[in-house]
């Protein structure tokens, strides 16, 4: 594994205003079956993200999905790393900080996610057998 992130990550990627409720950020992840969102802020740079156990917890507490919104419920400052950075050191990073989602940033600007299932892909994928 001796390329970069930007070969593995996804470029087509689906988003959360920092506005939006939560209601609306789970239907955008049902109707695209997504584990988790970025959620951008109104002037675009990632805020933070949202995954399905942020929901679950959310949940848990009884709280209304109308009444709250994204920016309240996000995980700030998500791990970023550039499209250059190497796979390796992507790796290395999910585990050291023990999360399951990577934005890649070039600037201020969002180019794409990358998740742990991506490197699980990728072994699969390169013909790893155990």
């Amino acid at each position: 594994m001796s390329s970069t992130i930007a070969s593995m990550m996804h470029t087509n990627v689906r988003t959360a205003g920092m506005d939006d409720t939560i209601a609306s950020v789970e239907q955008l992840m049902k109707d695209r079956e997504l584990s988790w969102v970025p959620v951008l802020e109104s002037d675009g740079p990632v805020l933070g993200v949202i995954s399905a156990t942020d929901l679950l917890q959310f949940h848990a507490q009884h709280r209304d999905a109308d009444d709250v919104r994204a920016w309240q419920l996000c995980t700030y400052k998500p791990i970023a790393v550039a499209p250059t950075a190497s796979i390796e050191e992507v790796a290395s990073l999910m585990v050291r900080h023990h999360v399951h989602h990577v934005v890649v940033i070039e600037g201020q600007a969002l180019r794409g996610v990358v998740s742990a299932l991506d490197f699980v892909g990728k072994f699969a994928s390169d013909g790893h057998e155990s």
